[in-house]
C-alpha cells in the first residue's frame, strides 16, 4: 500500500525531549513586525516593494514578451495531460488560459491515445469560484473504490496548504448535499466505506502538533457531528503529523495509523479488528509500504536482524503476513554502492520496478518473483542520454501496466506507456511534448566539482555547443540540496525561451543534503553538517570558473524554500562568488524558523535554534550573518503571502534590512500562490519572469535583452 508513504507529508520536527539549553543573547529583532502576515502595515510594505520591483522590472515592452512567452508555454493546450486511472475512466486536472484555476476531467484510454482527446468536464474550479465567490485553488481528489461514485475534494483558498475537504458524487457531478465536510485546516480525510472516514484535522485546542499539523486521527461516520467521531490515536504534541488509512484492495483489506515524529522517523501501525493497534517492528528511519502480500522496506540506515545486517540505502521485502507473525526473513531487491541510489521502487501486480540512480542517471528493471526467488530484466525504455525516467503504476491492483515519462533539459517530456509483465518489449509512446524551444543549438554535460573536504560532487551543464571558454557567459546555477530531495534533468519551456534561446548556460549543483546518493548524500549535510551543503555549491561555482564558462560577474543563483535557504548562504558567505542572486519563498531566520507555521516541523534537518544546537546553526542563519559593512551581489527576494509553510517574514525581514543597509535589493512577494509562489499560471508567469529578467540584466550587463 505505497499509499501510506504519500498519506504523511516528507517534513520534520522537534526531537522528542531534546534538553533545553539556555537561548544564546541575541540582539532584538526591529523587523519582527514583519511577521504579521496580513497586517496592515506589513501588507502596506510589500505592496510598496512590488510597485517599485514591478516598475523596475516589468515595465519593459521586452519583459511583457518575455512573459508571454512563458505564460504561453504554460497555458499550452500541447502539454501533456497527465492522468490518474479510476475504474474505467481516466482523470487529469488541466489549467490553460482560458481555465487559469483549472478544470477535473475524464476520458477513456481509447480516447486518451488520440491526439485531441475529447474530455468531460467534472470539476470547472473557475465556475465554483465565481458561484461562490471565493479564490479555491485544486489541492486534489480521492474517490472511493470500486465504483467510483463518491470523491473526497480537497479545495484550498489561494494556495495555501490548509484546505477543506468536501464531498463529491461523481456520477451527478453534483456536491453532496450535508456530505462529509472537513472545514479549514491542515490535515485531511480519507475513506474507509461510503459512510466511514478516517478524519485528521484541526479539532480545536489541542488537537494539533507544535509544528502545525494534526495530532489527533478519529474514524468519523456519516451523517454525525464532526465532534462525535471515534477517535483511533492521539500523538503527542511534539510529534509531527498523526494520519490514518483504509487499504481497500481486495483480498488485502487493512487499516493503518501513522505516526510521524520527524524528518523520516515514523511509526507504522496496524489497526485490529477491535480498533488495537499493532506496531511495524522495523526502524523508524525506513520508508515503509505494504502492498498486497509485501512488506516493503527502503532503509535509511543499517539494520540488523534475523541474524543479517542489511545495508543503509537497501530496498527489501518481506511476506507482511509472515512478518507481523514474528518472521523475520527479507529478500534484498537492490543495495547501493559508491554511485548507485535507488530512486524509487514501484511495485504492481505481480512485480517490482526498481528505478536506479547511477551517477544521477537512470537504470530500471522489472522484478519477478517466483519458485526459485527473484529474477531482474532491464525495462526497454530510454536511450541512454543524459536525461530522467520516472515509473509509475497505472493501476497496482488490476496489473501491471506502467506510466513511464522521459524528459531532459533539451528534450521535450514523453509519456509512455509499457508493460512489467513483458520488459523486453518496447513501451507504447502515448504522448509527447511539443519543443517550446530551439534546443539545437546546445548540449547537456555532466561534470564533478571537488568540494571542500574532497568529495566529487556531480552537476548538469546546458550550454551553447559553440560556447566561449572566456568566462564571459550569463549562467544561471540552480540548487537545493535538503531533504533527500534529488535535482534530476528535466525539459522546462520556460526556462528555455527565458533563459537559453538568449545565450545563458544553465547548471544544476547535486550537492550533499540532496538525494542524488540515496539516505547517506542526504544525512551528509544535517543539522553541524550543514556547511557541506553550501560548500559542495560553491565548489561547482569555482569549478565554472575554472573551466571558463563563466566568471563572477556573470553568474547567477537561484533556488526556492531550502533553496532559499541555500541561497541565503550563498549570499552572506559567497557573495564574491555571484553577480546575482535570486531567493525565493526562503528560510533565512534560523534563529526563529522553528516558531513560524511549519518551522517545527524541520527541526531534524536544521537543528533546534532553542537548545546548544544554535551554536552550529547561527553559522548558516543568513538574517544573522548578513554584516551592513560588506558588499553584497544584487538580490531579488521573492514569497508569497498565502505561503503558510514558509512563513513570508523570512523574506521580508531579510529584503528590510539589507534595504535599509543601502544594498542592491529587489522584493516581490505575490498575495496568493501557497507555497508553490504562484496559484494560476499569469502568476507563475509573472514570478518567472521578474527572475529572469532580473538575472539577466545584472550577469548579462545588458537590461534591454
Amino acid at each position: 500500500m505505497s499509499r501510506i508513504a504519500q498519506a504523511c507529508l516528507v517534513a520534520g520536527l522537534i526531537a522528542a525531549g531534546a534538553a533545553h539549553a539556555q537561548e544564546p543573547k541575541v540582539a532584538d529583532d526591529p523587523y519582527q513586525w514583519l511577521e504579521e502576515v496580513t497586517g496592515e502595515k506589513p501588507l502596506a510594505w510589500v505592496r510598496a516593494r512590488n510597485a517599485e520591483s514591478d516598475a523596475a522590472l516589468a515595465s519593459t515592452p521586452e519583459f511583457k514578451r518575455l512573459e508571454a512567452g512563458i505564460r504561453e508555454v504554460l497555458d499550452s493546450d500541447a502539454k501533456i495531460p497527465f492522468v490518474q486511472k479510476m475504474g474505467g475512466y481516466y482523470y487529469n486536472f488541466w489549467k490553460d488560459r482560458n481555465h487559469e484555476r483549472g478544470v477535473w476531467r475524464r476520458t477513456t484510454l481509447e480516447e486518451y491515445r488520440k491526439p485531441n482527446p475529447a474530455w468531460e468536464t467534472i470539476i470547472d474550479l473557475d465556475a465554483l469560484n465565481k458561484a461562490e465567490g471565493e479564490n479555491w485553488v485544486w489541492h486534489g481528489a480521492d474517490c472511493l473504490r470500486p465504483a467510483y461514485e463518491r470523491c473526497l475534494v480537497a479545495l484550498s483558498r489561494g494556495g495555501a496548504d490548509a484546505d477543506v475537504t468536501r464531498e463529491f458524487d461523481l456520477e451527478n457531478k453534483t456536491w453532496v448535499k450535508d456530505g462529509f465536510f472537513r472545514p479549514e485546516a491542515k490535515g485531511g480525510l480519507g475513506w474507509i466505506d461510503r459512510d466511514t472516514v478516517y478524519v485528521y484535522t484541526d479539532f480545536g485546542p489541542g488537537s494539533m502538533t507544535e509544528s502545525g499539523y494534526p495530532r489527533v486521527v478519529k474514524r468519523w461516520k456519516r451523517g454525525t457531528p464532526l465532534e462525535s467521531a471515534q477517535l483511533v490515536y492521539e500523538g503527542k504534541p511534539q510529534d509531527m503529523y498523526i494520519a490514518a488509512m483504509h487499504d481497500d484492495t481486495p483480498g488485502y483489506e487493512r487499516d493503518f495509523v501513522s505516526r510521524t515524529l520527524a524528518f523520516y522517523n515514523d511509526e507504522l501501525y496496524l489497526v485490529g479488528k477491535d480498533g488495537s493497534l499493532t506496531k511495524i517492528d522495523v526502524p523508524n528511519s525506513a520508508q515503509k509500504s505494504v502492498h498486497r502480500q509485501w512488506l516493503a522496506l527502503e532503509l535509511r540506515e543499517p539494520w540488523t536482524v534475523g541474524g543479517r545486517t542489511y545495508k543503509a540505502g537497501s530496498f527489501i521485502v518481506a511476506d507482511f503476513d509472515g512478518f507481523m507473525a514474528g518472521k523475520r526473513e527479507f529478500d534484498v531487491l537492490f543495495e547501493p554502492d559508491e554511485h548507485t541510489s535507488l530512486a524509487s521502487a514501484t511495485l504492481t501486480r505481480n512485480h517490482v520496478v526498481l528505478n536506479v540512480f547511477e551517477d544521477v542517471k537512470n537504470r530500471i528493471s522489472v522484478l519477478s518473483h517466483g519458485p526459485q526467488g527473484w529474477t531482474s530484466q532491464p525495462l526497454q525504455v530510454g536511450d541512454g542520454a543524459i536525461g530522467t525516467t520516472s515509473v509509475g503504476a497505472v493501476d497496482a491492483d488490476e496489473g501491471d501496466l506502467l506510466w513511464v515519462t522521459t524528459t531532459s533539459y533539451l528534450t521535450p517530456t514523453t509519456l509512455l506507456l509499457a508493460d512489467a509483465a513483458h520488459p523486453g518489449k518496447a513501451p507504447e509512446v502515448l504522448k509527447s511534448m511539443p519543443e517550446f524551444f530551439d534546443g539545437s543549438r546546445h548540449v547537456v554535460e555532466q561534470h564533478f566539482a571537488t568540494s571542500k573536504d574532497g568529495t566529487s560532487v556531480p552537476y548538469f551543464i546546458v550550454r551553447p555547443k559553440d560556447l566561449k571558454a572566456d568566462g564571459s557567459n550569463p549562467t544561471l546555477l540552480y540548487g537545493y540540496g535538503g531533504f533527500e530531495i534529488p535535482m534530476v534533468p528535466g525539459y522546462s519551456g520556460g526556462m528555455g525561451r527565458a533563459w537559453l534561446e538568449k545565450g545563458g548556460v544553465y547548471v544544476v549543483a547535486n550537492i550533499r543534503g540532496g538525494g542524488e546518493y540515496g539516505p547517506r548524500w542526504h544525512q551528509a549535510a544535517l543539522k553541524a553538517n550543514r556547511h557541506k551543503a553550501y560548500e559542495d555549491f560553491a565548489a561547482v561555482a569555482q569549478d565554472l570558473f575554472r573551466r571558463g564558462i563563466t566568471s563572477p560577474k556573470h553568474l547567477g543563483a537561484q533556488g526556492g524554500s531550502n533553496g532559499g535557504l541555500l541561497m541565503g548562504n550563498m549570499l552572506t558567505q559567497y557573495p564574491e562568488l555571484f553577480g546575482a542572486i535570486v531567493v525565493q519563498v526562503p528560510l533565512l531566520d534560523m534563529k526563529r524558523y522553528n516558531k513560524l507555521l511549519a518551522g517545527a516541523s524541520w527541526m531534524a534537518e536544521y537543528g533546534d535554534p532553542d537548545t546548544a544546537d544554535w551554536e552550529f546553526i547561527r553559522h548558516f542563519s543568513p538574517y544573522h550573518l548578513f554584516d551592513p559593512a560588506k558588499e553584497y551581489p544584487p538580490v531579488l527576494f521573492t514569497t508569497s503571502t498565502r505561503d503558510d509553510r514558509v512563513h513570508p517574514g523570512h523574506a521580508r525581514k531579510m529584503a528590510a534590512k539589507m534595504l535599509d543597509a543601502g544594498k542592491d535589493v529587489t522584493y516581490y512577494e505575490n498575495i496568493e500562490g501557497g507555497h508553490g509562489g504562484a496559484a494560476n499560471n499569469a502568476q507563475a508567469a509573472h514570478m518567472s519572469a521578474l527572475a529572469y529578467s532580473f538575472l539577466w540584466s545584472r550577469l548579462s550587463g545588458d537590461a534591454s535583452k
